[in-house]
């Protein structure tokens, strides 16, 4: 089980030493401060070639110092394991920000508990490195049995412990140990001069015992199946059509088409001026709920408090069709005059906190998943989608198609390849018209201004009416 009673952090990183690095922040007066320690603990194992490529390990520790005054952010960082070298650092931002108005006397730090608590059986740290390596040459050696078509073959596993401490001014401070663990699967087949991929990835905020036997088999069936069938697809269609996403595509769609564009920064920056004084309207078809979920258990983009302190919790951002909120971090939760939502997060020590999603998906809806294909006579049935790109500005999105089928009369055809999705994201939400009862998830790590932090996506099958579908054929 996670824990807060088995940290590992340097012990200067009292509460007591940490309430003193806060009051020196506050030196000269501010709206906010706040102290973020962290200490990273990471392994990782690459096979590629038949061969373990490499095997590494690293442990980081340190510390990020913040102060907010107006709309006005101080931050530092350093690895220093000394004290006083951590006051005087806090006493160089507290000048740099300038001086505001004298502390109130009588502050103290106060320690908060834990809301959700994610279960972990097996922590990665306990298991010897041999058995790590067996797996990932386990992986390896069935893929490559698969098929004779099968040309290459990568494997990388990794597990991360994160172990962090948040204070504040808000007299605030809380601990949390997080443990990542990941099991990714790169496949290419070659047939002729047709080449294609697979991709599968397991993993969560898991210990090791995410890799169950069952689970390792259906991750490597469904990476080598997939680069194998793709072979035999002919040219994809191209024009408008219907199209269906079964649940298992990923959740590419929620998270680039609107995702990035309800983060509080993108909204007030005017980056995503599509949502901007939107809340309360209705800005997506009735039939779509969308929602971003820390307190998932052991999913990847969970936790039990976001890197400022603020418990997880599950925030509606779209409730039947109608923009209900955006994603706060404490900066521009403040700016909004509001109360974060617990999106702050951050890759590191070494970068503030900026609003970020979770684990955020588009909610089941009532229609059965089978019904939706056999109620589109003609379309494009897309299993699994690729990577892409979108202009939050606009909504504007092209996204590739990994793996897509014909729908014939109701009923799933052959295979095609080479399918692209271009589109405009609230059109498309407005559009969306049959909603599945089921839900799957895709788990990834999400890029933004330089960080990069564990997420997943998910969503239900779902028919989009019509939409440009980019084909070769």
């Amino acid at each position: 089980m996670i824990s807060s009673n088995n940290m590992l952090i340097n012990p200067i990183y009292t509460q007591e030493a940490l309430q003193r690095v806060v009051k020196k922040l506050l030196t000269n007066g501010a709206d906010f401060a706040e102290v973020y320690v962290e200490k990273s603990s990471l392994q990782g194992i690459s096979c590629e070639e038949n061969k373990i490529e490499s095997i590494a390990s690293g442990i980081d520790v340190g510390l990020g110092l913040r102060i907010i005054q107006g709309e006005e952010t101080y931050y530092a960082s350093t690895n220093s394991q000394e004290l006083d070298e951590i006051l005087a650092l806090a006493g160089s931002l507290s000048q740099a920000a300038g001086k505001k108005e004298e502390v109130a006397r009588g502050w103290r730090l106060a320690a908060g508990k834990l809301g959700i608590v994610h279960n972990i059986v097996r922590q990665p740290h306990s298991v010897e490195m041999t058995e790590k390596i067996a797996l990932v040459n386990m992986v390896n050696a069935a893929a490559w049995k698969k098929d004779a078509k099968i040309q290459q073959v990568q494997v990388d596993y990794g597990d991360r412990a994160k172990e962090i401490i948040v204070a504040n001014s808000l007299g605030l401070f809380r601990q949390e140990q997080r443990i990542y663990v990941i099991l990714i699967l790169n496949v290419i087949a070659q047939s002729g001069q047709i080449i294609q991929t697979g991709r599968e990835v397991l993993g969560g905020l898991s210990g090791f015992e995410k890799f169950t036997p069952a689970a390792v088999a259906d991750l490597i069936e469904q990476a080598t199946s997939r680069a194998i069938r793709m072979l035999a697809a002919k040219k994809a269609p191209s024009g408008k059509m219907p199209v269906v996403l079964d649940s298992q595509a990923g959740g590419t769609m929620i998270h680039e088409a609107i995702g990035h564009s309800l983060e509080a920064d993108a909204v007030q920056k005017g980056i995503s001026p599509v949502y901007k004084g939107k809340i309360g309207q209705k800005v997506a078809s009735s039939l779509i709920s969308v929602v971003d979920d820390s307190t998932i258990p052991n999913m990847r983009g969970s936790f039990s408090i976001d890197d400022e302190g603020v418990p997880a919790q599950r925030t509606v951002l779209v409730e039947k069709g109608v923009l209900k909120n955006y994603l706060y971090d404490q900066f521009t939760a403040r700016k909004d005059n509001t109360v974060s939502t617990g999106n702050g997060r951050r890759e590191s020590y070494h970068y503030k906190p900026i609003p970020r999603m979770t684990n955020t998906m588009i909610t089941p809806g009532e229609h059965d998943p089978a019904s939706i294909i056999k109620s589109t006579p003609k379309g494009l049935y897309v299993k699994k989608m690729g990577g892409g790109q979108v202009n939050t500005a606009t909504g504007d999105f092209v996204f590739e198609v990994v793996e897509a089928y014909e729908i014939v009369n109701g009923e799933q055809g052959q295979p095609v390849r080479g399918a692209i999705l271009t589109g405009n994201g609230p059109d498309v939400l407005k559009s969306i018209d049959m909603v599945g009862t089921d839900l799957d998830f895709e788990i990834g790590t999400c890029g933004k201004e330089g960080q990069h932090v564990p997420v997943g996506d998910g969503q239900p099958t779902l028919r989009i009416p019509e939409i440009i579908v980019g084909g070769t054929e």
